[in-house]
């Protein structure tokens, strides 16, 4: 009777522990992959640039096509910042 016990209670115990373990180390690597990881997309996302911008505040309407043209004009014109 108690040489049943022992092989099955020792087993499940030991595959219980191991079981548990491996649960709390995928959790934690799940919270710590949420915490430093990328947000958002899968892909990375780039700042938006001057051009961007300006392209989106024309859509939107917030300026006219002449100030947009120069806008466009005096962006295109910098040097790059290094």
């Amino acid at each position: 009777m108690w040489g049943h016990m022992e092989t099955w209670g020792l087993g499940g115990m030991g595959f219980g522990m191991l079981l548990f373990w491996g649960l709390v180390i995928v959790v934690l690597i799940i919270l710590l992959g949420n915490l430093w990881g990328p947000r958002g997309s899968a892909t990375p996302s780039r700042e938006k640039s001057a051009l961007d911008i300006l392209n989106e505040r024309y859509a939107r309407g917030e300026i006219e096509q002449e100030e947009y043209e120069q806008k466009k004009r005096d962006i295109q014109n910098q040097e790059p910042l290094r």
